[in-house]
């Protein structure tokens, strides 16, 4: 294989895809960490802020906000992926168009390299995520329903 013109433009189309990527991804992990803690933050302060009487009520706030924050993040993820496979396409598309088939093989390794190292680093984060923040969502409506159970038993409600 020849060193030549080709070998940098394709080179060059891969550096420059993973930086996109790689920019695309921490963006994705941003929102969705935001997202995440806005609902949390909003679903736990409600629910502090309600009386017993409406426990019930705003447990099942909080288990509707914790299944659409984990919604939010399956979504991210999926954008994420699909972004992935146009930029592996482009590049794909360019680097034939511009190399030879040796140069081909490389770049699509790289590329392939990089694709899988970015899932799975979404995807401990997103799972990090849920696990820090949705955990104590899920413990406080489990808390708040065994009281208006323990309520409900003992004819305070």
């Amino acid at each position: 294989m020849s060193i030549g013109p080709s070998l940098y433009i394709a080179v060059v189309v891969v550096a420059v895809v993973a930086a996109v990527i790689v920019v695309v991804v921490v963006v994705v992990v941003v929102v969705v960490v935001i997202v995440v803690v806005v609902v949390v933050v909003s679903s736990s302060t409600s629910s502090s802020s309600s009386s017993s009487s409406s426990s019930s009520s705003s447990s099942s706030s909080s288990s509707s906000s914790s299944s659409s924050c984990s919604s939010k993040a399956g979504e991210a993820v999926v954008a994420v992926a699909v972004l992935e496979v146009v930029a592996v396409v482009l590049v794909i598309i360019v680097v034939v168009v511009t190399a030879s088939a040796a140069v081909v093989v490389a770049v699509v390794v790289v590329v392939v390299v990089v694709v899988v190292v970015v899932v799975v680093v979404v995807v401990v984060v997103v799972v990090v995520v849920v696990v820090v923040v949705l955990v104590p969502v899920v413990v406080e409506v489990v808390v708040v329903v065994t009281v208006v159970l323990v309520m409900i038993v003992a004819g305070v409600g």
